[in-house]
């Protein structure tokens, strides 16, 4: 697998991601031990020059990196056509021990790639650099995340076996499979949905009544609650909502949906929920770090766009996973 087009582009991408980060990794231990905007001397001109450069790099690479996330599904499912057993990227991320974990830690590096950018976004809107050290601190904690997530897709690809016989979708999310990763016998379909709808509302809610009252708790409360909805939004829809997207009761995967005969439908799902849960969750952090007064004003446009477009995104959200059990429980079959 490592020669096939999909794992070098994933390949030539991280180690462009890793050179990028180790270099303004160097340039972050500069800024943390000599950093001094008072000074006007060679070395911290030297230093203003390079951490603009660096940062900006750094911005780069992580934004690669999180669209690395999409390409590793999209190349999974490729990598399904030639494993014996896999149907679907479900079958290629079991096909060996580092798949599940890779997919794992990219989807949470995700949300710490685009704190920090968002980070560095408000630390440029000042002339002052204000949060300078806080981000590239911040970066040098990224580093260890940044290599696990390379290493891991790496040992995937590297291990990854055409002739090994992996278990499926259908097995995997099957109700009589007695498989750990067998999401069915956590709540019943009526608890999830109830769940599902419920938490959305509660989200829905504390955004109009921050609208309203604009108190910085209900920011605060709703990150918590976005933290709750994300892990119930994938159980939703590997377990409920998929099967009426292929019109097949027993057919139950988080991966199908993102195939070409299933219309994407599956992308524009974990693009609305995850862009929803990021902005949802992110003001939250950012409020708490950004405390410098020549920032305020930046921060409470930032929240309200937050709010707005997390509200929208996971309205485009409901909509899209809700539209195929709609079809069928009210209209009574596939249009």
């Amino acid at each position: 697998m490592l020669l096939s087009p999909w794992s070098i582009a994933l390949s030539l991408l991280s180690a462009l991601v890793i050179a990028l980060s180790l270099l303004a990794g160097i340039t972050a231990i500069k800024v943390i031990r000599f950093w001094d905007l008072s000074s006007d001397s060679n070395r911290q001109i030297r230093l203003e020059n390079e951490t603009w450069l660096a940062s900006t790099l750094v911005q780069y690479a992580l934004a690669f990196q999180i669209i690395s996330l999409l390409l590793f599904v999209l190349a999974a499912d490729q990598f399904s056509q030639v494993i014996a057993g896999a149907m679907c990227a479900t079958g290629s991320f079991t096909a060996n021990v580092y798949g599940l974990p890779a997919l794992a830690v990219k989807l949470v590096g995700l949300f710490l790639y685009g704190f920090w950018i968002v980070l560095n976004q408000f630390d440029i809107s000042s002339e002052n650099y204000p949060l300078l050290k806080q981000k590239y601190i911040f970066l040098l904690a990224l580093l260890p995340i940044l290599i696990l997530d390379v290493c891991l897709q790496t040992l995937y690809i590297l291990k990854l076996e055409p002739d090994i016989i992996t278990s499926c979708c259908a097995v995997v999310f099957g109700e009589s499979s007695q498989s750990s990763s067998n999401l069915l016998g956590v709540f019943s379909q009526p608890t999830l949905l109830t769940l599902f709808y419920g938490a959305a509302t509660l989200i829905l809610t504390l955004n109009y009544l921050w609208y309203r009252c604009n108190r910085m708790f209900l920011v605060h409360a709703n990150a918590a609650v976005w933290i709750v909805f994300l892990p119930i939004a994938f159980v939703a829809i590997t377990t409920v909502f998929s099967s009426y997207v292929y019109a097949m009761p027993y057919h139950r995967c988080p991966f199908c949906i993102i195939k070409k005969e299933y219309y994407y439908i599956g992308l524009f799902q974990y693009i609305t929920l995850l862009g929803s849960v990021f902005f949802g969750v992110c003001v939250a952090p950012i409020s708490m770090i950004v405390k410098n007064d020549d920032l305020q004003q930046y921060l409470k446009q930032f929240i309200r766009f937050s709010v707005y477009l997390s509200s929208i995104l996971l309205v485009m959200f409901i909509a899209l996973t809700s539209y195929h059990l709609i079809l069928y429980r009210f209209a009574g079959g596939e249009s």
